[in-house]
């Protein structure tokens, strides 16, 4: 009967020792969003195009010069990391992409741009936005991808 007691004893102190061992291990784990509602490629390209006209712009005003028309094409996503930002599903995606800038009298083409950006669903499942990271303030930008 003793052996019994100490054996159930020690099985109860197993099962708590797990539990305990489980719950720590789960507390641990963040939820990230589902790989499969990453991004599609046409909203990466979009997300692209908007990078380049703001940095188009900002160059454009500075020399008092107008925009070119941009193509960008042959877009590679290489990782996809899920995470959450501000409560929602955000993607850091990073890849590769060519790039054509027309100009009036002339093309010029780039290959194998990288990229390294964060696209964030909003809550209308159709909705994302752009986010860059303001390193100065710890905040980020949100841009609509339309």
């Amino acid at each position: 009967m003793t052996v019994n007691k100490q054996t159930n004893k020690f099985l109860w102190f197993k099962v708590c020792c797990l539990t305990i061992a489980l719950f720590l291990l789960s507390s641990c784990t963040h939820p990230t969003p589902a790989k499969e509602f990453a991004p599609e490629v046409e909203i990466v390209q979009k997300a692209l195009a908007v990078r380049w006209q703001q940095t188009e712009q900002n160059l454009a005003q500075q020399l008092n010069a107008s925009l070119p028309e941009i193509e960008i094409s042959k877009i590679q996503v290489q990782k996809t990391k899920p995470l959450f930002i501000d409560k929602l599903p955000t993607y850091h995606l990073e890849g590769k992409y060519n790039l054509r800038l027309k100009f009036p009298h002339r093309q010029v083409k780039q290959v194998n741009n990288s990229f390294d950006i964060y696209l964030q669903r909003q809550e209308e499942d159709n909705t994302w936005r752009l986010l860059e990271r303001d390193r100065t303030k710890s905040t980020w930008t949100s841009y609509l991808i339309k």
